[in-house]
């Protein structure tokens, strides 16, 4: 009698991979479109139209602005994941491992600093000091309202102890106001401000996990840089050629 085969484990289902939060600044983006926009606008009626060295002007200065306008708007994202943070700026491409981030910091630029002392500047997630004054003044009219509903409460609950007497229990009335009033779900912060306290965060959780520890990776974007500076050089040439 034959023994039966032995069964091989039955595979296991691939672990899902974690996906990178996306941070882009869609103010940048739509004026980036609207620029693009513009530019095709006047450039096709400059090349359909023009004459002379028109269209060929107009074709450089198209190869010229172009490439700048996506670099500086549609361009800029910011990547993060478990173990590292992709920042793709304008012309580079930085790729930061959490473990060798030093700090973020936010002043009048959103920054990221390096052990080692280097800085990079995080394009996609600029600061706008009038979304901190608009934050702040929501901040002090929530606070405001919350101490005077807090104060509302209590004064309810002082004369409610008075009505009921001794039986309620002076203490029991005035505790049972605090904890009937509004509970604060954090201080108001402006949009940009909240990206960089949940890359804080991610930076506090994962910098000494081992799969968030290499080197940091720099990469020029030659795909921007190489049509800007022959977009730059067409507009020269056809300048000094007059």
């Amino acid at each position: 009698m034959t023994s039966p085969e032995p069964q091989s484990p039955a595979p296991q289902p691939p672990e899902p991979e974690s996906k990178d939060r996306v941070y882009r600044s869609v103010p940048a983006i739509a004026g980036g479109v609207l620029l693009l926009a513009i530019a095709a606008w006047l450039g096709i009626d400059a090349l359909t139209s023009g004459g002379g060295r028109t269209p060929w002007m107009a074709l450089a200065v198209l190869v010229l602005v172009v490439p700048l306008v996506v670099a500086f708007t549609l361009r800029p994202a910011v990547y993060a994941g478990e173990d590292r943070l992709r920042i793709r700026n304008p012309f580079r491409v930085i790729v930061l491992p959490w473990g060798r981030i030093a700090s973020l910091k936010s002043a009048y630029s959103n920054e990221v600093l390096t052990e080692s002392g280097a800085k990079y500047q995080l394009w996609a997630v600029p600061v706008s000091l009038r979304a901190r004054k608009k934050a702040a003044r929501r901040e002090m009219r929530a606070t405001a309202q919350a101490r005077r509903e807090m104060g509302r409460d209590m004064g309810r609950d002082a004369g409610r102890g008075s009505a009921l007497g001794m039986r309620a229990g002076l203490g029991g009335g005035l505790g049972g106001g605090l904890g009937a009033g509004p509970v604060s779900d954090g201080p108001v912060r402006a949009e940009t401000d909240r990206i960089m306290d949940e890359l804080r965060g991610l930076h506090e959780a994962r910098h000494r996990a081992a799969t968030a520890q290499g080197e940091v990776t720099v990469r020029w974007a030659y795909e921007v840089v190489g049509p800007a500076v022959a977009g730059a050089l067409l507009v020269l040439i056809l300048l000094v050629v007059g």
